[in-house]
C-alpha cells in the first residue's frame, strides 16, 4: 500500500474526486440562488399590484391574492421559481408594514428558513 502511494498513481484520481465534489458544490449552490433572483424577481412583480389594490380599496387587505390580478400587466399570478403560488400576509405581524409578500422557498413549508420575503 505505501508503494502504491508513493508511485503517485493515487494522487490524480484524489484530484478528479476532489474537483468534482467542487464543481458539484459550486453548482448546487448556483441552483439554489439562481432560484432566490428567480422569486425575488416575481415578488418585485407582484408587490406593486398590491400596493395599488391597497389605495384603490383605501388600505383593505385583498383576501386572496387573486384580487390583485386585475392590478397586474400580466394575465396570471407569478409562482416562485420552483412552481408553487406566492403568499400575502395581510396583516403583517411587523411594525410599519400593511403586508408581506413570500415564497416557502425549495422546500415549500410555509414558515420555513428557506423562505423568500419582501
Amino acid at each position: 500500500m505505501r508503494r502504491y502511494f508513493a508511485m503517485g498513481r493515487f494522487r490524480p484520481v484524489l484530484f478528479i474526486v476532489l474537483a468534482a465534489g467542487f464543481i458539484s458544490w459550486v453548482f448546487a449552490r448556483e441552483r439554489f440562488f439562481a432560484g432566490e433572483r428567480q422569486t425575488r424577481v416575481a415578488l418585485n412583480t407582484l408587490r406593486p399590484a398590491v400596493e395599488r389594490f391597497f389605495l384603490e380599496s383605501e388600505g383593505k387587505c385583498p383576501t386572496a391574492l387573486e384580487e390583485v390580478l386585475p392590478f397586474l400587466s400580466a394575465t396570471e399570478l407569478p409562482r416562485d421559481a420552483w412552481g408553487r403560488p406566492l403568499r400575502l400576509v395581510c396583516p403583517s405581524a411587523r411594525e410599519g408594514v400593511a403586508f408581506v409578500l413570500m415564497s416557502d422557498g425549495p422546500d415549500g413549508e410555509p414558515g420555513g428558513r428557506d423562505r423568500i420575503e419582501y
